[in-house]
Order: structure tokens, then sequence, then C-alpha cells
């Protein structure tokens, strides 16, 4: 009896993920602290901050939850020719339930000053991807299901492409995340059967800073997830930074989760970051939340001396 609660324990939730990753269109790896590197979602973002940037994010999300997501990754990007382009490499690996992704993404971006301060960039991104999905290992009622008797694996490639205004005190970027259409078949033959259409995903994303007083600093943004045939979805965040050293931050996502920021400024270059979801919606009561970690490492200077941090 305890064996049967526990296989329809776990495939009510492997359906409840089907649903949600179908009906939300969440197709892509995501993050809650995004607005710190948001070259995951935007490759015009590569080489913004002036200098060379490595960053590290790890997400366990739905804690408790056997197959919920698990997600990694690692990039670089930098400016060069005077700024005037950006480049950026990164490596990631995304895990749910039986299914497995890992891939490479390389970005560039064309930057353009349109004032003192505000620069333009116009970005494109192409990566190679490997996705794994392991039926063989699935928890099954007929344990002789012919259509999990093998896995199946595949390399796939992607494509991305944004444009991103920044200044000192304001961003605004609109991308799209995935420009190829590509399947794997039962046999693990991989095609790439066109350019996404009807179906394409768009972010938009903005921020701005306001100076409360020489010691408080208050960063809102939101981020606009929409494609064809889903609701679209809000990220709603304020983060308020104090003394530039250590900073607090509330998310709402609609539908989904609130979420819960941290940030420390370790030193000029190094910088913590964690955040904590609760989900409200259907998975609400089958996990713990979510947790995630970020870690970013600058290098190089500007005008002789260290980077001053950034907020975005």
């Amino acid at each position: 009896m305890r064996v049967l609660l526990m296989k329809v324990r776990w495939g009510l939730v492997v359906f409840i993920l089907t649903v949600s990753v179908s009906a939300k269109a969440q197709q892509h790896p995501m993050y809650s602290q995004y607005m710190f590197n948001m070259m995951n979602i935007n490759p015009a973002y590569a080489g913004s901050r002036g200098v060379g940037t490595m960053t590290a994010l790890y997400r366990n999300q739905w804690e408790g939850i056997d197959g919920a997501p698990k997600t990694a990754s690692l990039g670089f990007d930098m400016p060069i020719k005077e700024k005037k382009i950006g480049i950026g490499f990164q490596l990631y690996d995304d895990k749910l339930g039986i299914e497995r992704t890992s891939g490479f993404n390389a970005s560039y971006a064309f930057r353009i000053q349109l004032t003192e301060s505000g620069t333009l960039s116009l970005g494109l991104q192409a990566g190679l991807l490997n996705y794994r999905a392991n039926f063989t290992e699935s928890v099954l009622f007929t344990p002789t299901d012919p259509a999990f008797s093998k896995n199946i694996s595949g390399i796939l490639p992607a494509a991305a492409a944004g444009i991103y205004y920044n200044s000192d005190k304001f961003y605004f970027g609109i991308s799209t995340p995935a420009l190829l259409k590509t399947k794997i078949d039962y046999d693990g033959v991989a095609q790439v059967t066109g350019v996404t259409g009807r179906d394409l995903h768009l972010y938009a994303t903005s921020g701005f800073v306001v100076n409360l007083n020489r010691d408080l600093v208050l960063k809102p943004s939101v981020m606009v997830k929409a494609v064809s045939g889903a609701p679209i979805e809000y990220d709603l965040n304020a983060n308020l930074w104090i003394q530039n050293a250590i900073a607090f931050g509330f998310s709402y996502r609609t539908g989904d989760a609130y979420v819960g920021m941290a940030e420390l400024q370790l030193s000029r270059q190094l910088r913590l970051g964690y955040a904590y979801d609760k989900t409200f919606n259907g998975l609400g009561n089958l996990n713990t939340g979510t947790h995630e970690l970020m870690l970013r490492m600058e290098f190089g200077t500007t005008n002789g001396k260290v980077a001053s941090p950034r907020y975005f």
C-alpha cells in the first residue's frame, strides 16, 4: 500500500510539473536573481558592466519534491574594442525529473554610445545543447510499458537575440531566448524544424535606481514574460541597498510565488546573493520552498580604479 501511495504521489507531481511547464510556457531555466545577470535571458547584456564579470548561479527548486528542477549556470562576459563590443560565454545544466539539458552559449553584443552614460546594445547568441530523457528510470504502474523501454539523447542548436539599453540609473531590454524550433524523436534523431514564429517567447525587463538618501538606494524592477497561448507573467521586484554593502529585496511572480532576496557586497569585486521562493500555486503544499545562490566576481579596472558596485 505504501509503495502504491508513493507511485500515486510521484505520478501526481509529474502531472503537475508537466501542466505547469506547458501552461506557463516555462521551457527555459528560470532564476529569481535574473536582474543581477541578465545574460541568462538577454545576449545584449554582454559587456554592459564595463569590466570582465563571472557569475555562478545555482537554483534548487521546490525542495522536498523528487525530480523537481535543479539548475546551475556559469557565465563570463566582458567588453572589448574600446567597449564597443560585448562578448559572453555560458555553461548551464538544467534537470527536471527524468529530463536533463546541458549546454554552451556564446553571446555577441554590438554597443552604441547614445549619451555620456547611456548605451544601446544589440545582441545575438548561438549555442549547442544536449537533451537527455532517461525513460528507463521512470516509476511506472506498468513496468513493461514499451514507451519507457529506452532513453533518448541528442545534440541541438540554440539561438537567441535581444536589445538592451542601460545608463547609470536605468535599464530596459527586450529579448527572445529561443529563436529555433527543435525536437528529438523517440529514436534520438535531433531536428531543427524551423524558426520560432507564433510561439515566440518574449522577455521585457526594466529597472531604475532611486537615491533615497546618502545610505539608502532603492532599485525597483520588472520582468514581463509573454508567449502566444499562455497568460502574460510579471515579476515585480524591489531591492533596497544599505550603504552599498548589503541589500534586501522582495519579488512577486504572478500566479506562482513570493520571493525574498538578500545580497552582500563582500568586496568591491565580489558579491554574494541568496533568494528564497515560496510557491502559492498548486505545488505550494508539496514543497518547502526554493533556494537560489549567486556569486559574482568582477575583473579589471575602470580609469585605473576597481569598478564600483553596480546595481544591475
